[in-house]
């Protein structure tokens, strides 16, 4: 069973729009192909976001967050990768989760690291759109 840690962006995305990808996640929980963990610290960026941007979606938030396992914060430490950061916390918790998948929108930041497990120490940082294409 795969492990997917969720960046903010995925979850504020799903909190926004119920018929994506990123919803789709939840939608499917049931079936056993996936546990989806987070972080306090993605989830309160999400809240953030949201709140900031469609407050109306904050139960939504609520709703998604419960179905998430959350996964422990590490202290902050030098990451193996070059990221900024604000995105080291969620590099960190997703490998201390020992998640086999961070699924983020974050291309800018995350994505000249995509699909290099042998650089994240077995992680594979991926889009949930290339996610959900390889199954």
């Amino acid at each position: 069973m795969d492990r997917l840690f969720l960046d903010a962006n995925v979850i504020f995305t799903a909190a926004h729009n119920p018929d994506g990808k990123s919803a789709f996640l939840f939608s499917t929980l049931n079936q056993g192909r996936w546990e989806l963990l987070s972080s306090r610290f993605a989830i309160e960026e999400a809240r953030r976001n949201l709140a900031a941007r469609y407050p109306q979606c904050l139960p939504e938030l609520e709703r998604l967050a419960k179905q998430l396992i959350e996964a422990p914060q590490p202290t902050a430490r030098p990451v193996r990768i070059a990221l900024p950061e604000k995105d080291q916390p969620i590099l960190l918790a997703a490998q201390a989760a020992k998640a086999t998948h961070l699924l983020t929108g974050d291309l800018r930041h995350f994505g000249p690291h995509m699909n290099q497990p042998d650089r994240t120490d077995g992680l594979i940082i991926t889009t949930v759109a290339d996610y959900l294409g390889g199954l």
